[in-house]
């Protein structure tokens, strides 16, 4: 009977200090130069649709149904999506546009589980005629998801999608 308690109270204990020892949030970026000028890329960029032609997440699963809400390129424009097994389900939200600087939105995913992360796409003037564009993600990682961070890495789960995508936009807005 002690031996069980004992082996609950080690559980309960790892749990506990894999709990406060995990990473809390996560940021992952990607960048790249494309040469066309800022207000160019900015205005490719603010429209979600847009991202059909050059998302990674597209090519995953060419039968996804999307479905979009309110007026794309403005704040609360929602792109929707329900995939299979490698897209998932979820929405995207545009939460805030600064002009020729940044692209703010929300993603909020529902399967294969819940979670939501703060999305960017950031451009900056490099000179002659060409623009740097971030493209990047920020979000917390929510007890028990938080523990299961301690064995995967969120950079390397996405950062070769965002490569890729980035690399499809280059592609796009400079033929």
């Amino acid at each position: 009977m002690y031996t069980l308690l004992y082996i609950i109270i080690g559980i309960v204990v790892l749990i506990f200090i894999l709990a406060m020892i995990a990473p809390k949030t996560y940021d992952v970026s990607r960048s790249i130069s494309i040469s066309k000028p800022v207000s160019e890329v900015f205005e490719y960029l603010k429209f979600l649709k847009n991202q059909d032609d050059w998302s990674p997440w597209g090519k995953k699963d060419p039968n996804m149904i999307k479905e979009f809400t309110g007026n794309d390129g403005e704040v609360g424009a929602i792109s929707r999506w329900k995939g299979n097994k490698e897209v998932g389900e979820g929405e995207q939200e545009l939460t805030g546009i600064t002009q020729n600087k940044e692209i703010r939105s929300q993603l909020r995913f529902l399967k294969p589980w819940k979670s939501q992360s703060d999305a960017y796409l950031r451009v900056a003037d490099e000179g002659s005629g060409s623009t740097k564009v971030t493209w990047g993600f920020v979000g917390k990682n929510k007890f028990p998801m938080s523990i299961m961070m301690l064995f995967m890495n969120m950079d390397k789960m996405v950062g070769k999608d965002f490569e890729e995508g980035l690399q499809s936009l280059k592609m796009k807005l400079e033929k």
